[in-house]
Parts: C-alpha cells; sequence; structure tokens
C-alpha cells in the first residue's frame, strides 16, 4: 500500500482504482489478421494501436504530431492481441472482458503503478526516450517535488509522517534501472491529486488530443488516459481510451460496452455532467492536458 504523506488519504483507487472473419475479399492469410468488432476493423497482427485499430465506418485516423506525446502513445507497441490483464505479481485480473488491448510496458513486481501511476509511467518513459530529461519531474501528493535529474545525482526522500526531506546520500546513476527506482518512488508518493494538480483543463471538444486524460481526482480517485482520436468529414471526433487499475495490473485499452457497434472507440463531451467508461464513471467530466 503507499504510503501517507499528507492530511489527505492516499487509497488505492476504487472499488469499482467470438469475433466474425471479415470480407473473403481478402486473400485467406489476410483475412486470418482481421476481426470485426461491430463496424471497426481489428488487424489482429499488428502491435500498436494506430495498426491495429481501425476507425468507425466514415471516420479516419486523427494523426499527431511526429515526437509529441500523443504521437508516442498512438504508437506504443501492444502484447499480442487477446492478451490478459495481469496483476504486479504475474496473475490474470478476474475481469477480462472489458479491454481490447495490453501495452507491452511492465507493471513492476510491487504494488505500485496503479491508475496514475499508469499516466505517470508512459508520461515519463516519453519523455526520457525523447531525452527531454529536464521535464522529468512529478510532485507528490504532499506538494513536494522530485525530479529525475536530482534522484540521478544522488537526492533522496525521507518521509516522516506528513514531513518530506530531500538529502544527497547516493552517487550519481543514469541508468534505466536507476529510472524506474526514480518511478517506484513516484508512484509511491503520488496519485490522482498530484497528478491533477500538474495539469490544465480541457474546456473544448476541439482541443481534445491523444495524451490528454480524463480525471477525478481523490481518494479513491481514477484517471484514464486518451490513446486514439479519429474525426469525420464534419469533424466530429471519437476516442481511444486506456488506463492502469489497482491492484497495480497491465495498462490496457477499454472497450466501450455502451456502444459496441463503435467499441472501442468512444464519443466524449468536455461539457458531459458525466462519463462512462467500462470501469468507472466520471462525475463530473474533467479532462485535463500536460
Amino acid at each position: 500500500m503507499k504510503k501517507i504523506i499528507s492530511g489527505l488519504t492516499i487509497l488505492s483507487v476504487l472499488v469499482s482504482c467470438t469475433p466474425d472473419k471479415t470480407s473473403s475479399k481478402r486473400s485467406s492469410q489476410e483475412t486470418q489478421d482481421f476481426v470485426s468488432e461491430g463496424s471497426v476493423l481489428v488487424n489482429t497482427g499488428k502491435n500498436t494501436i494506430k495498426e491495429r485499430f481501425s476507425p468507425p465506418k466514415d471516420y479516419e485516423w486523427l494523426d499527431e504530431a511526429s515526437g509529441s506525446f500523443g504521437y508516442f502513445i498512438e504508437n506504443f507497441k501492444l502484447k499480442p492481441y487477446g492478451s490478459q490483464i495481469l496483476k504486479y505479481d504475474g496473475t490474470p485480473i478476474s475481469t477480462q472482458h472489458l479491454h481490447e488491448a495490453v501495452f507491452d510496458i511492465d507493471t513492476g513486481n510491487k504494488d505500485l503503478q496503479q491508475c496514475a501511476d499508469a499516466v505517470i509511467r508512459l508520461r515519463a518513459e516519453y519523455l526520457y526516450a525523447d531525452k527531454k530529461t529536464d521535464a522529468i519531474k512529478f510532485h507528490f501528493t504532499s506538494g513536494d517535488l522530485l525530479s529525475w535529474n536530482d534522484y540521478k545525482n544522488g537526492t533522496r526522500a525521507f518521509v516522516n509522517g506528513n514531513s518530506v526531506n530531500f538529502r544527497k546520500t547516493a552517487g550519481f546513476d543514469d541508468s534505466y534501472q536507476n529510472f524506474r527506482s526514480y518511478l517506484d518512488l513516484i508512484f509511491n508518493y503520488a496519485g490522482t491529486i498530484s497528478l491533477h494538480q500538474e495539469t490544465k483543463p480541457v474546456t473544448k471538444n476541439s482541443d481534445l488530443k491523444t495524451g490528454d486524460i480524463l480525471i477525478t481526482p481523490g481518494s479513491p480517485g481514477h484517471v484514464v488516459f486518451i490513446a486514439g482520436v479519429c474525426n469525420n468529414k464534419d469533424g466530429k471526433k471519437l476516442f481511444l481510451l486506456g488506463e492502469g487499475f489497482t491492484p497495480a495490473q497491465s495498462v490496457h485499452l477499454l472497450s466501450n460496452p455502451f456502444n459496441k457497434k463503435t467499441s472501442p472507440w468512444y464519443d466524449l463531451n468536455v461539457d458531459s455532467p458525466e462519463t462512462k467508461t467500462a470501469r468507472y464513471i466520471f462525475k463530473p467530466t474533467n479532462f485535463r492536458s500536460f
């Protein structure tokens, strides 16, 4: 369980935190790699979100700028089609019918990388891969800030009740293994409250993009992230949603049980009083961006 370092109790998020083949016009080998989910064609042989999931009829993928966080997410490697969501201890979760894909990224072996942590992990991995190390910095729920630059130079956090002190107690280490240790520390002390404070509101549907989040800060709270966007000729957008959950488990792409015709795509509205996702209802709707 995550430690508590503020007056707010940091709880683990939430208690609730056979396909048909497509047209035979394709070759038999090609057809084996496609399944039809409602009006959405899924290319089961592909291993990124953008390659695997087609938009619904009359929609097309909305491209993200190369080098952006959104581009990083929609081109993130996925595990093979049909992969289960696994908990941090390697066992499958009990609910396996509400996701469409699993991100090919480790969960760690402790109950740390939960919902907000999954978003933090992807954001940090993007900045790390893009060599934007100065931007890798996250707040604890207490408000204390720890950057990767400080951590790799030996700064460590010492927590005593609600008090956090930082001292240099280790040597320089910029290895990826040390980077993961830094993230585990962040996961232990950050959450939806701190993530909410580190992001800015999105108030127009037209501004929603891949990498933005939908969040309820609190204890419990929850967060999902936009994993892809498509639009039609009239500018109407639909969205893919990804999440982590509690206990710590595989980052995954959600199905849309409320509209199986367009699943896994969601129709989202920043002005809606609530937004229902496969495993959580956000009330109020609260979209934010890095």
